[in-house]
């Protein structure tokens, strides 16, 4: 099994990790809302941290091994890992042969705009083995050096999120109306505002909620914090930006941070290591890419 998957996974990109260094990061090219990567890392990789996206992703080679809700727990080649938002964990290899797994980070806006106003899926065992479950992650992080076409994307996540609520084990309640619209509404204007800083009171302007109301609502709806998931959009364009080889005192202000200090605390605390170990694993992986 475990030779099987690793050769899947490793048509096309998987190949160009071979000769790179010990530990790096690949990103795809992904939409809005998604993100895929592969790693591989000896020992500990990423210190403990929270981000508000699902990470749902299947170990390729060796023993993966992550703290996640008071536990540690371990996930083997053709296991797949389920961690809801926000939640705190870890991640590392659990033996000297090493890691190598794809993860794919998907933001509850885009499951939620599928499930139609349903509540998220919360899947409990946070590894899981289930072939079909793994076959439907594999469409969409083997064939890493591609963009996904648009109705491809349309289908898996119909698809993921059938999987995802069979390992719920129960149906997702509804929201009320109001705080789906509230919380749309919200969403949707951090996102357009998010590299300025938002004010309680337009929030309430927009959703037409008092804020309390409105946070109680968005954490229901998104399993985060309006002021987590304005952050958490400043980190991701400050990981673009990363990638794209841009100066770490530029992407600070640039992302919409007090200062480079401010930045570096906030990116550790939602990936586990700072932002110049980051961009290190990808300049590694790079070469190997061209």
């Amino acid at each position: 099994m475990s030779f099987e998957l690793d050769r899947q996974a490793s048509k096309g990109l998987g190949r160009l990790c071979a000769d790179a260094a010990e530990n790096c990061i690949i990103s795809a090219p992904d939409p809005a809302g998604m993100e895929r990567i592969e790693a591989r890392f000896h020992g500990s990789a990423f210190d403990l941290h929270r981000h508000d996206t699902y990470a749902i992703g299947v170990t390729l080679h060796g023993v993966q091994t992550f703290r996640y809700r008071g536990a540690t727990r371990l996930s083997l080649p053709g296991q797949i890992i389920v961690l809801h938002p926000d939640e705190l964990h870890d991640g590392g290899a659990g033996t000297e042969d090493g890691l190598r797994y794809r993860m794919l980070y998907l933001e509850p806006s885009l499951m939620l705009d599928c499930l139609g106003g349903a509540s998220l899926p919360f899947v409990r065992e946070a590894v899981v083995r289930d072939e079909a479950f793994c076959a439907t992650l594999l469409s969409a992080l083997g064939p890493l050096q591609q963009e996904l076409d648009e109705l491809f994307v349309d289908d898996f996540l119909a698809q993921l999120m059938h999987g995802l609520a069979r390992h719920a084990g129960q149906p997702a309640k509804p929201m009320a109306r109001t705080a789906w619209r509230a919380a749309t509404l919200a969403r949707d204007y951090l996102t357009e505002n998010a590299m300025r800083p938002v004010r309680s009171g337009e929030l309430e302007a927009v959703t037409g909620l008092d804020r309390y109301a409105l946070s109680r609502h968005f954490r229901a709806a998104f399993s985060t914090s309006p002021h987590r998931f304005l952050v958490m959009r400043r980190l991701q364009r400050a990981r673009r930006m990363i990638t794209a080889g841009e100066p770490l005192a530029q992407i600070a202000v640039e992302a919409g941070f007090t200062d480079q200090s401010h930045f570096n605390r906030q990116f550790k605390k939602a990936f586990g290591m700072t932002p110049g170990r980051w961009s290190s694993l990808i300049r590694d992986a790079a070469p190997a890419a061209a």
